[in-house]
């Protein structure tokens, strides 16, 4: 697969928030319908409206897993476990090559130091997200 961090990031300059910019890059490899990702991912962006959680970028990136690993069986729901293993490894790595994982850490309201940009934890995130979910 060719690298989408490019996509990513242009996404991103055009507007989309960081969670959009991630899920909407990735959609098609999924077999997801943008405009529907687009929508569902909007109030995760701003560390889920307001720098309180979890990075939009690695919201994004584990819905994309999400999508890619479960099997999307109503009646019998057996893979979440093995999609947990998934994203546990994105949220992990994301937390070492950004510093946090909690938008308002990652931009420093508390103590003053940014972290990772925002530019940066979508990079971040698409990178791992490509490496952990799409390497296969």
């Amino acid at each position: 697969m060719e690298s989408r961090i490019s996509d990513c990031a242009a996404l991103h300059a055009k507007g989309y928030n960081c969670a959009q910019a991630i899920a909407c890059a990735y959609a098609d490899l999924v077999g997801a319908d943008k405009q529907t990702l687009f929508a569902a991912t909007e109030g995760l962006g701003l560390g889920m409206g307001g720098m309180e959680g979890t990075c939009g970028a690695l919201n994004g990136a584990c819905i994309i897993c999400g999508l890619a690993k479960s099997g999307a069986d109503l009646e019998n729901p057996t893979t979440k476990g093995a999609t947990y293993k998934v994203s546990r490894e994105l949220v992990s790595r994301f937390a070492e090559a950004c510093g946090a994982t909690r938008c308002r850490d990652l931009k420093g309201i508390d103590t003053g130091e940014v972290l990772c940009s925002c530019p940066k934890c979508i990079e971040n995130a698409a990178r791992i997200l490509e490496e952990v979910v799409f390497s296969e």
